[in-house]
């Protein structure tokens, strides 16, 4: 029997005897039931009513939050599947800076009723068209529902900030906090050279302080650091004054090795520690040529360097954030210098530095021309407290800094997301085949925000859902749920404001994210997938047991 004919008698093995595999409908139900217990974990936590989630580290650290990306950055989630869920809110953490639960519970109800569509025996091929097709189209919907503000509508943005804000930490104090956001955005924004508005939030710092009420929050022009000076002797406030920005160490330079030097008499000693003493001094007479008031230094400052700048009167802070130094540099003005020997005059910055000793902060405004910057300086009575607004308000600056930019802002409440359904039903009738059904798929999952909405108020799901398709289709578009009061009713003018930014975004994250899942029919272990070391991988290939797949076929975490 020639070799040929031997193996077509037997099955070819081509798998390790540790490897793993799951194929067709297990592989599919394996997925799903992963992204969607995802989308679960988080769900509870959207809207002004949503729970919070407390996650403990290994090492005891704590987070209290609902904020949807933070609770999904900290969970120790250990399958792939669930990790490309994961990354619907990391990419509208990042594109759209709010929106992050509503995506991922959108992209579990897209995999639910994906599923109940492969039952019927529709191939995932004709569900991802035709969830491709509601995506686009959804998208246009909202395009034509968006709203236009003028940039210098401030009750509109302050709207579209305390909204971001609802059901975190910084709820409480939204209309103080909403105020800072929509001025601080302001601030930064310019016009590029096309005409159109851009919002430039490199120009804008958070700093935090714990142990005051957020009602102290205040935005301040120019930046804010925590350092005392140096040297006592030095002053506290400088008045427009030229400020060096140095990321060296003012110190001397130590020798790459290890050396030992032999002193027979104290004179030789002396002329060690005078030559340390004319160098050190040699660097603050560089800064006194340079004509510097101020030097912020990234580095260290050595005690004797301290003690000439003070007898100088200038004032020195060290170690200094690099953050910092990057923003301060914007604020007055100014170049970093790494080589203080090759300073100019014309690497100095200008501005006001006081010194405010009950908050131990200094104040530092730039006075140049060409400086700008603002400092949101947020105040909370614990960290736990303060962290949770910082993420309030950074959501609130992007949905802001997006509406600035766009002009456009959405009804919220769910209005979006209702609206949206009823047209892309009416889309659902001219797409042909099994497509349509995975369309009309598409818009019952948008409906999960206003049922979540609801359900996570303690208000009826089905009789909110019941209300808001009826006044829908009675024409009033912007018709959402008011979670404080369980009414259905115009959301726009009840002060409920999002993004269509945001919304687009969720949509598109969430619908990628789930024909990602749909079109996976075979799970394999694979060995090393890396490039490097494939002089051995003749060896191992498919077989190589199932790498970081063990622990993710079994469950989520």
């Amino acid at each position: 029997m020639s070799q040929q004919q031997r193996m077509q008698g037997q099955p070819m093995i081509i798998l390790g005897d540790d490897a793993q595999r799951m194929k067709d409908k297990s592989a599919q139900e394996h997925n799903i039931a992963a992204a969607r217990a995802v989308a679960e974990s988080v769900r509870s936590t959207l809207g002004p009513k949503g729970m919070d989630k407390m996650l403990v580290t290994s090492l005891g650290d704590i987070v209290v939050t609902n904020d949807g990306v933070t609770i999904l950055d900290e969970m120790d989630i250990d399958n792939p599947t669930a990790e490309m869920v994961v990354e619907v809110a990391e990419t509208q953490e990042e594109e759209a800076g709010d929106g992050t639960t509503t995506a991922v519970a959108i992209a579990g109800d897209l995999l639910k009723n994906a599923e109940d569509l492969l039952d019927q025996d529709i191939h995932p091929t004709a569900i991802i068209k035709g969830f491709t097709l509601a995506s686009e189209q959804a998208r246009d919907e909202l395009e034509e529902i968006a709203v236009d503000i003028e940039n210098d509508d401030d009750e509109t943005l302050r709207q579209v900030a305390g909204t971001a804000m609802t059901g975190k930490g910084a709820e409480q104090y939204s209309d103080h906090l909403s105020e800072l956001v929509v001025d601080a955005a302001q601030s930064v924004t310019v016009e590029a050279d096309d005409g159109s508005t851009v919002v430039d939030l490199a120009f804008l710092k958070i700093e935090t302080q714990t142990g005051q009420s957020p009602a102290s929050s205040e935005l301040l022009e120019g930046g804010a650091i925590s350092k005392d000076p140096v040297h006592e002797d030095m002053p506290t406030t400088v008045e427009d004054g030229d400020v060096l920005l140095v990321d060296e160490p003012l110190e001397l330079s130590e020798a790459e090795a290890d050396t030992q030097v032999s002193v027979t008499d104290p004179g030789q000693l002396d002329q060690f520690l005078q030559q340390e003493e004319q160098e050190l001094r040699a660097l603050v007479d560089d800064i006194v040529d340079l004509g510097a008031d101020v030097v912020l230094c990234q580095k260290g400052i050595d005690d004797m360097v301290q003690h000439y700048l003070a007898k100088e009167g200038i004032l020195a802070l060290r170690r200094v954030k690099r953050s910092d130094i990057e923003f301060l540099r914007e604020v007055l003005g100014a170049k970093v210098v790494s080589d203080l020997s090759a300073a100019t005059e014309a690497d100095l910055g200008t501005g006001t530095l006081r010194r405010d000793e009950d908050e131990e902060l200094f104040y530092i405004e730039g006075t140049a021309e060409n400086a700008h910057g603002v400092t949101l300086l947020l105040r909370g009575s614990t960290d736990h407290v303060v962290d949770e607004i910082e993420r309030g308000v950074n959501d609130a600056l992007d949905v802001v800094g997006s509406a600035l930019t766009t002009g456009q802002v959405l009804p919220g409440g769910g209005a979006p997301e209702i609206e949206v359904a009823s047209r892309l039903r009416e889309f659902a009738d001219s797409v042909s085949g099994r497509q349509q059904l995975a369309v009309e798929a598409y818009a019952d999952a948008l409906e999960v925000v206003p049922r979540v909405l609801a359900e996570n108020a303690g208000y009826d799901s089905i009789d909110t859902l019941v209300d808001l398709r009826a006044a829908h289709s009675e024409g009033s578009e912007q018709v959402g749920i008011n979670v404080h009061t369980g009414e259905v009713e115009n959301t726009f003018d009840a002060g409920i404001v999002e993004t269509p930014t945001a919304k687009k975004q969720a949509l598109s994250s969430a619908g990628e994210a789930a024909n990602l899942v749909l079109k996976i029919d075979d799970i394999i272990s694979a060995g090393d997938l890396s490039t490097e070391g494939e002089e051995d991988e003749g060896a191992g290939g498919m077989g190589g047991g199932m790498g970081g797949m063990g622990g993710g076929m079994g469950g989520m975490m």
